[in-house]
């Protein structure tokens, strides 16, 4: 008998397709059960302590503990961060930041003397010798300090390389100028000029990059110093009011007014944050008084010794060039950058003056601004004079033992490092006050923090012993 249509014996290909075992799924890894009952127990344990008297005690003692022993922590890393920057600004970035001022005025006093000697002729004064000998000795050995001391500032690296690299090209210069002054070539004073304007152009621009880097530096330790710890006097607000909340509970459910243990938790964490608020407070001021009273004229008088360096540089070079060097409009180079100079130097004795907040830092700088204006008129005499073609008179009023314009100017110098001096000390006293405000308050907060703690857990246990 024929097979019924579209049916297929068995055996065929579909049938065998339709009959194969489809893949089943792989059952889920599931936790074995002794786990499983483990988590369990534990949440419906912590979920009975909550709901009894003992339990909350005890996930009350806890939390305290862990709020107080944080704000201890924090505080002690807080303070410890704040203590480090502030005796960097007493021991590290400003006696750099002091340093790289005397690099750039040993520079340019050393260029002064080289004019200076020079001028006086083929014999150069020994005392003038002298003196330009310990300023390049002097820089040279305070470019090896700042060397050693200025690990991880990119800057100040690049500026005491090309300051290493440039300082003994100005003073091969400076030898050139002298031996052919001594012989009388007048090739001599191109070699000055050209060593001059190395040191202007490289030698003291790297000096002031330097001083500005390191001073930057220090203004960076000034403002992370000054940071109020913000976390850790929030965390500590939170703690005592934790504390405060866990007594007052107390004395509502049992009618006691002092629980000892808690009482000393309390005043343990009271003393950290008053110790920790009015310590900073005062390192804060003290730091602000060294910053505006000590670094800030200190900045202004070192810029003031600068510029007086400056004018004497060039009110010299304008004997030793005679007219040879013009600006663009025709003018005595030298002699314009004098007058600059001296405007420069003008306002920054007005500004020393202002900062000054004692008779002993402002009598200095008000002398100098005397002597600054008699070396004005004797200037303006000598150049009256070197017009007439009278240069040996000139010259006599420049450099000259009695009356000159060079008495003026070591009396300037003479007076703006007395008052630097008095600024350094006034700046070391305030800024060793203001860390000396924070000294101990990290070990003080973690050992407090660490009693809060324990009186904390003995006063929760003595509640706790009541239900036992």
């Amino acid at each position: 008998m024929a097979n019924p249509p579209n049916v297929r014996e068995p055996g065929t290909r579909e049938s065998a397709t339709r009959s194969a075992p489809q893949p089943q799924p792989q059952p889920q890894p599931q936790p074995r059960p002794g786990t499983r009952r483990a988590w369990a127990e534990t949440r419906e344990r912590l979920r009975a302590a909550a709901t009894t008297e003992p339990g909350r005690l005890w996930i009350m003692g806890a939390v305290v503990a862990v709020l107080v022993v944080a704000f201890g922590g924090i505080t002690a890393w807080e303070v410890s961060d704040r203590s480090a920057a502030a005796s960097d600004v007493v021991s590290r970035s400003q006696p750099l930041s002091a340093d790289a001022a005397s690099i750039y005025r040993s520079l340019a006093d050393a260029d002064t003397a080289a004019a200076s000697g020079f001028l006086a002729g083929g014999q150069e004064p020994l005392d003038v010798r002298k003196r330009y000998d310990t300023d390049i000795a002097t820089a040279s050995r305070l470019l090896v300090k700042a060397a050693a001391n200025t690990s991880g500032s990119a800057e100040s690296a690049q500026q005491i390389a090309t300051l290493n690299e440039q300082l003994p090209l100005y003073n091969g210069l400076v030898e050139q100028a002298r031996a052919n002054n001594r012989q009388g070539f007048p090739v001599g004073g191109a070699y000055l000029r050209f060593a001059n304007q190395k040191m202007s152009t490289s030698l003291l621009p790297a000096a002031q990059k330097l001083y500005e880097a390191e001073t930057g530096r220090l203004y960076d330790d000034y403002d992370q110093a000054d940071t109020w710890p913000y976390a850790a006097i929030a965390l500590g607000v939170v703690a005592l009011a934790g504390l405060v909340a866990v007594q007052r509970r107390n004395y509502l459910r049992t009618n006691r007014v002092f629980n000892h243990g808690l009482l000393g938790a309390t005043a343990a964490a009271t003393v950290v944050l008053l110790w920790l608020v009015v310590g900073h407070a005062v390192a804060s001021s003290d730091l602000s008084t060294s910053r505006a009273h000590g670094q800030e004229s200190l900045k202004v008088l070192n810029d003031a010794r600068i510029s007086s360096l400056q004018a004497r540089a060039n009110e010299n070079l304008t004997l030793v060039a005679r007219g040879a060097v013009l600006t663009p409009d025709g003018k005595d180079l030298y002699e314009a950058e004098f007058t600059k100079e001296m405007a420069s130097l003008n306002d920054k004795l007005d500004a020393a003056r202002g900062l000054a907040d004692d008779t002993a830092g402002k009598a200095p700088v008000v002398q100098a601004v005397s002597d600054m204006n008699e070396w004005r008129k004797r200037h303006t005499a000598a150049r009256t004079t070197d017009d007439k073609g009278d240069y040996d008179g000139a010259l006599t009023q420049v450099i000259g033992a009695k009356g000159s314009t060079g008495e003026c100017f070591d009396q300037v110098d003479k007076e703006l490092d007395s008052a630097i001096a008095h600024e350094q000390t006034q700046f070391t006293a305030a800024a060793s006050d203001g860390h000396g405000a924070l000294t101990g308050l990290p070990l003080g907060a973690a050992l407090l923090a660490v009693l809060a703690a324990a009186g904390a857990g003995v006063g929760i246990s003595r509640r706790l012993a009541e239900y036992r």
